[in-house]
This record gives structure tokens, C-alpha cells and sequence, in this order.
């Protein structure tokens, strides 16, 4: 890299000194020095060959168990084994599509602004919210902005924020009020719904419920929505979009915003990543709006065009004014999910949805004539997921599963302390289960704890 300088020690003098700091060791002061890796404290191996190391990472590779192939998966919590179209993942890869290049020139960037603005069209139909944006990094991440933009509208930071929303959600959201000073109160949950009675009697300023919640139940809105609107408060409603194809929408129940996580519509699992995060809301908040918009014009011959549109800029230039720091987006990962719900359909997502239902019934009513020890711990209604008491410790029944050729599901722990859900497993069943494997699944139940 030739002609780099390195900042001299008056620059970094000056940085220090505008941070209040007087050495560089300040800035690792937060890291306990009990755990900081002293200079040349890695104890590494000597090299070895390029052959040899591929070797190395293809034996670690063959420890694992690839879904579909080696498993069969039972698992859900926001992220599911659904059916991937062979054009979603034909299309998708097309070298206009994978270029890391941002459309900030329309008149080059035609395509993808065009892609981008049909996803955000099928967003919008999702969660019956007007204005929907080009997509977030994940549903964790659209959830923080959701209740960023609620807070500058409302300037009201107290947050509640119900136990049924999913816990990795919830630490996401926790991590970034940690420096936003958002108070987040939490309201547990009594019998798998969110029990709003025992929330406390200063009204915030949002309101966040699972649609349905991560137990996979249906919780009733009317009443929390109802309240919602009374007290002027910003209601956040997380929902399953798969699920809302059967459901109402978000915003035909009251929704501020809405968010999702959008894995399911052509996106694998991927070892939790990268998703896509889904963000909706209504018409009077979309100058508060996070990442990039893409609108419908005209060019200077009257043609229909594509382009990035309402940019204020602030969250590229003026960060400390902006609601919201996020200048980019999933820009793949969005088309890929348009694409997925473009060959679905209306009907097909619907159908999709239908599918998720009936094996998740399917398996309820195996498991209760079986007359095991395994049972649904709530008798609210669900549609794709639920949680079943187990007679051994949920996470040996998932590792003696695996044996069986099963990932069985999510033991719930972290998150759901004191809760009737604790120590209980969170089960799928997305469209790809069969009726064999459900049975399958049961007998291998059965089995492993005798």
C-alpha cells in the first residue's frame, strides 16, 4: 500500500484530547485487563500447506449436520427450513443482482431500483402499512429501528416491550438502548400471552407485541391496541409474515410500524445469516423512516423511472439528529425474498401459510394420541410453532434427537426465567414436513426417553 502515512502523535493527541482520554490504553479501559491478550500471548502452531489446510477445514466441515440432508428439522424461532423455488435462486444469482454496487445513479441501477420497489410493494401488502422501506440487516435490527422512530416521534423513551417477543430480539434491543438511554420495560408473560395487567401505570411512549409471539401463539391485540390509541402511545407489532397470509395484518389492527424477519421467502438458513428485515409503517412517519426508500417518477422524457427518494441526509451527515443511522440495506437478500414472494402468489402464500397450520395440528394431535409425556404446555390457539413439556431436560431430548436424525426444536431457557415456557421446547412444522416425518418424529420421541 504505498504512500499510506500513519497518523503522526500530535493527530492522535488531538483525537484523544476530543474524547476526553489521555492515552490510547483509555480507550480499552471498558476490557478487564485479566482477559486482554498480551503481545505475542497466541500460542499458534507453525504453518502448514495450503493442501493441508483445506484438508483441516474440510474435516471440520464434516461435523456438521446440513438440514434436509442429514436432519430433519423441527426448529423454528425465527428462522425456518421453508421451500426455496428453483427461480428464486436462479434469478437471485444473476450477476445484476449480486453486485455490491449501491444504486445511487438510477440511470444505471434501473434494475435493481425497479426489484427494490416491487419488494417494498409486496412489504407494504404484507403488513397493511402504506410506506415501506428497501429493507433492514434482520428483524432484530428492524425492531430497534422501529422503536428509535417511535421514540423521536413520540419523545417519549419509555418502551414496553412484551416478554413474547423473541429473546434475541429482545438483547438486540436492549444492547442499543444501553447507549440510546430507552427504557425498556419488559411485561411477562401469564399462560403464554403477554399479560398487560401487570405493566406499570405511567404510560409509555411504544408498545411492542409479538403477531404471533415467539411461543408461536395468537395473542388477542384488541384491548392493548385499544389502549394504544387511547393514551396516544406508538404501537410496534413484530409479525411472521408467512403467518399473516392467514392472519390480519398488522396494520388493519393498528400498527405504527410493523416489522418482520423475512428469512422464510427464499432466504436458507445459513447459519443464522444474513436475513432480511422487514419494515412498514404509516404515511406520517416516512421522513423518519431508516435506510433507503426507492420511489416512482418520471425522467425528463416522460418516462416511468426508479430512484432513492426522500433522503434528508441527516442520517448520512447529521447522525446526531437523525432518528436513525442506517444508510444501507440488504439489498440481495430483499430481492431475493420479492422474487420468493412473486412466484408464491397471493394464493400460494396463502397456501403456504394453510400448510404451516395443518402440520402444526397435525402434530399436536400425534402427540397427544400417542400418550406420551409430551404435551403442548399452552391450549391457545397457534399456527406454525409451538412449545411441549418434555420429561427429560429440553436440551438432552435435542441432542439425543440429533441421533435420530432430528433437530428437534428450540429448548426455551434465556429470555422466558420464571415464565410457564421455561424448560420447555419450541417446536416447528414448516410446509417441507411431511406426514411420515411427522410420525416419524413422534415414535423417535417416544423412544429417546425410555
Amino acid at each position: 500500500m504505498t504512500g499510506f502515512i500513519p497518523h503522526t502523535s500530535g493527530e492522535i493527541m488531538e483525537m484523544l484530547d476530543f474524547l476526553g482520554l489521555s492515552s490510547i490504553e483509555d480507550l480499552f479501559e471498558e476490557i478487564p485487563t485479566s482477559i486482554r491478550l498480551a503481545k505475542g500471548g497466541l500460542n499458534l502452531p507453525e504453518g502448514i500447506s495450503e493442501p493441508d489446510v483445506l484438508d483441516t477445514i474440510e474435516l471440520y466441515a464434516s461435523r456438521n449436520l446440513p438440514i434436509s440432508r442429514d436432519l430433519v428439522c423441527f426448529a423454528g424461532g425465527g428462522a425456518y427450513d421453508h421451500d426455496i423455488s428453483s427461480a428464486t435462486a436462479a434469478l437471485s444469482s444473476r450477476s445484476e443482482f449480486t453486485t455490491a454496487y449501491t444504486p445511487y445513479q438510477p440511470e444505471v441501477a434501473q434494475g435493481v431500483l425497479q426489484a427494490l420497489f416491487e419488494y417494498q410493494t409486496l412489504v407494504s401488502r404484507l403488513s397493511g402499512l402504506p410506506i415501506a422501506n428497501a429493507s433492514l440487516y434482520d428483524g432484530a435490527s428492524a425492531l430497534v429501528e422501529a422503536i428509535n422512530l417511535c421514540v423521536a416521534q413520540k419523545k417519549n423513551q419509555t418502551v414496553w416491550m412484551s416478554q413474547g417477543i423473541n429473546p434475541s430480539f429482545r438483547a438486540v434491543v436492549n444492547t442499543f438502548s444501553s447507549g440510546t438511554n430507552h427504557e425498556i420495560i419488559e411485561i411477562a408473560l401469564a399462560k403464554g400471552v403477554t399479560d398487560w395487567a401487570s405493566a406499570p401505570e405511567r404510560v409509555p411512549g411504544v408498545i411492542v407485541v409479538g403477531y404471533p409471539n415467539y411461543l408461536g401463539i395468537i395473542e388477542d391485540l384488541a384491548s392493548i391496541t385499544e389502549f394504544a390509541l387511547q393514551n396516544d402511545v406508538r404501537i410496534v407489532i413484530v409479525y411472521d409474515p408467512v403467518s399473516v397470509a392467514l392472519l390480519k395484518s398488522p396494520g388493519s389492527l393498528g400498527a405504527d410500524v410493523a416489522v418482520a424477519e423475512g428469512q422464510a421467502f427464499g432466504v436458507g438458513l445459513n447459519f443464522g445469516g444474513p436475513y432480511v428485515g422487514l419494515f412498514s409503517t404509516r404515511n406520517e412517519y416516512v421522513r423518519l423512516l431508516p435506510g433507503r426508500l426507492v420511489g416512482e417518477t418520471v425522467d425528463s422524457m416522460g418516462h416511468k423511472g426508479y430512484v432513492t427518494t426522500l433522503r434528508t441526509r441527516e442520517q448520512d451527515i447529521r447522525r446526531e439528529k437523525a432518528s436513525s443511522n442506517v444508510c444501507t440495506n440488504q439489498t440481495l437478500i430483499a430481492i431475493t425474498a420479492a422474487i420468493q414472494m412473486s412466484w408464491l402468489g397471493k394464493s400460494g402464500l396463502k397456501e403456504l401459510a394453510t400448510r404451516c397450520y395443518s402440520g402444526t395440528e397435525y402434530l399436536k394431535k400425534q402427540l397427544m394420541e400417542s400418550g406420551s409425556a409430551f404435551y403442548p404446555v399452552f391450549g391457545a390457539p397457534t399456527l406454525r410453532e409451538f412449545a411441549i413439556k418434555t420429561p427429560i431436560p429440553a436440551e438432552d431430548l435435542v441432542d439425543r434427537m440429533l441421533e435420530e436424525g432430528f433437530l428437534a426444536g428450540i429448548p426455551i431457557r434465556n429470555g422466558f426465567e420464571g415464565s410457564d415456557a421455561e424448560g420447555s421446547l419450541l417446536i416447528s412444522v414448516t410446509e417441507k414436513r411431511t406426514a411420515k416425518e411427522i410420525e416419524a418424529f413422534v415414535d423417535a420421541l417416544q423412544r429417546v426417553v425410555k
